[in-house]
């Protein structure tokens, strides 16, 4: 048996003109996540999605971790959904994000009214109602997340039958670099969950928190969800959502 390990990206920048930019904070964020992954055996392979968000992500990471050389493989199917055009196409204000950046620090608690347009936008984009305005609708983006999942497990049981696991020194552990969004939809195909459910533990999902996949030629399960006690060691400042 196998484990995949699904990292989401450190802290961004929600609801700037350019989201996709790590933080301080989160390029802090995987550096932790790397130094806590000294004790595990070194991954077999890393998987990025190439948003920029994810290469820093596992450039901090590996920085951290300091640990042996790891293939590293581009694969854009675990690219997060168009945020962008989900807000933008429930609210066309939304065109203009330093208009709203404005706008929005008008409110006395601006992120938390960020977080409901967003999580409404959601909703709108999932309910089926409006697939043909999107660049890609929620249907295609589950299928193309599935897919991403699908076809690394493929490969490593491909390699497995072959017979070509010949390096004995590090496991078989995949480790990919990616987004909430991503993250949530590959648990809900393994765990059959309603798309409600699906909104509501991305709305959960942690920077840098590990979820971790076990599978064989058989089986997939979920092993945990959105662990980041990395996290909570360094201390609760570190926690974030966004």
């Amino acid at each position: 048996m196998a484990a995949i390990y699904l990292i989401r990206h450190g802290q961004a920048s929600f609801g700037s003109t350019d989201y996709d930019q790590l933080s301080t904070k989160g390029s802090q964020q995987a550096t932790l996540l790397g130094e806590y992954w000294r004790s595990r055996s070194a991954p077999s392979k890393f998987y990025c999605g190439d948003l920029l968000r994810h290469g820093q992500t596992l450039t901090h990471f590996v920085n951290g971790y300091q640990g042996e050389s790891t293939p590293m493989v581009i694969h854009s199917g675990f690219n997060e959904f168009d945020h962008v055009d989900i807000l933008q196409k429930y609210n066309g204000q939304w065109h203009d994000f330093a208009q709203m950046a404005d706008l929005l620090q008008q409110y006395e608690e601006p992120n938390k009214i960020l977080h409901k347009e967003f999580y409404q936008a959601l909703n709108r984009w999932m309910s089926g109602d409006h697939d043909l305005e999107y660049k890609e609708s929620w249907p295609q983006f589950k299928s193309r997340c599935i897919r991403a999942l699908q076809n690394i497990i493929e490969q490593e049981l491909v390699k497995k039958r072959q017979g070509n696991n010949v390096n004995t020194t590090k496991s078989t552990d995949i480790v990919v670099f990616t987004s909430g969004g991503t993250i949530s939809t590959i648990v809900q195909h393994v765990l059959q969950l309603s798309d409600q459910q699906t909104l509501a533990i991305n709305q959960q999902t942690r920077n840098t928190s590990v979820t971790k996949l076990l599978f064989s030629e058989s089986m997939l399960s979920v092993d945990y969800f959105n662990n980041y006690s990395h996290l909570e060691v360094a201390g609760d400042q570190w926690i974030t959502f966004r």
